[in-house]
């Protein structure tokens, strides 16, 4: 049995039958192709080998001046050059660069965001030193260190716990810290007084910790107290001296004539701090 050939299978098969010099394409059309021209004569060689010589040689002449011409440039540009200099660089064209983008501000030169106030804080401290918060007594000392830490003073007197991030306004009954213990050294104006408070922070009474005496409106009873950081305004974050403590500031006291005055205080630091006057002929 004999399979009929496809058409273009059969077109091919005859296309490659054909002599060289004719042949069908795929549609059944004969090509013939293009009758090589005659010989070319001895004259015409001749001369075209010529012009092929003549062009060769105006190319290499012309390479041969470029090469010169840069060669030239570049004995000029290394003579222009300092005498340190080893070698001269040929010009290239500029790159491009990426637009640079302006680096972030450092953190140092951040502006500080003000802290966020939260009004009213549910704190409470006692005249005795006890810190409240809800109501209720703070048991851990740590945590009343901490929140004495960053305890701050308003031109209004009015006292803030002030963070970076907030800050809340607190009441406070008398002075937020009591001074529970006194330690002094040496004797007259060389003498040295310092103070223990409730949260176990050491002043040293003197310029930069000056000693005061408020007496009460009604019973003209005196209180002491020493400054234990400046505040906002002229009002300071101070510490009530106990009881206890100020009669041992009494026992060390020594009479002086303070303005005109003849006052009983004490020396600390080379400052006298008065603690109260003395009655007429005690001086």
């Amino acid at each position: 049995m004999t399979h009929a050939s496809s058409p273009a299978t059969g077109i091919v098969a005859k296309a490659r039958d054909l002599p060289p010099a004719v042949r069908t394409d795929p549609v059944g059309r004969s090509c013939v192709p293009h009758a090589e021209p005659p010989h070319a004569t001895h004259a015409e060689s001749v001369h075209a080998t010529h012009a092929e010589s003549v062009h060769a040689a105006h190319a290499e002449s012309v390479h041969a001046a470029r090469a010169d011409s840069l060669h030239a440039d570049t004995l000029r540009t290394a003579r222009a050059e300092p005498s340190g200099a080893t070698h001269a660089e040929v010009p290239r064209a500029p790159r491009r660069t990426k637009t640079s983008r302006s680096a972030p501000p450092a953190a140092g030169n951040r502006p500080r965001r003000a802290p966020a106030e939260c009004g009213d804080l549910p704190f409470i401290i006692r005249r005795d030193g006890t810190w409240l918060y809800r109501g209720s007594p703070i048991g851990r000392k740590e945590l009343v260190c901490l929140f004495a830490s960053v305890l701050q003073r308003e031109e209004d007197g009015s006292f803030w716990l002030q963070t970076p991030a907030e800050r809340g306004r607190i009441d406070v009954e008398d002075a937020p810290f009591v001074a529970v213990e006194l330690d002094w050294s040496g004797h007259g104006r060389n003498q040295v007084l310092s103070f223990r408070t409730n949260v176990d922070q050491i002043v040293t009474a003197g310029p930069d910790h000056p000693i005061r005496i408020a007496h009460d409106l009604l019973t003209c009873e005196p209180t002491p107290y020493i400054m234990i950081r400046p505040g906002a305004g002229v009002p300071a974050v101070e510490a009530r001296i106990g009881r206890a403590v100020y009669y041992e500031l009494v026992a060390l006291g020594v009479p002086e004539l303070y303005r005109g005055r003849h006052m009983l205080g004490v020396w600390s630091c080379g400052q006298f701090f008065p603690l109260g006057e003395l009655p007429p002929g005690n001086d």
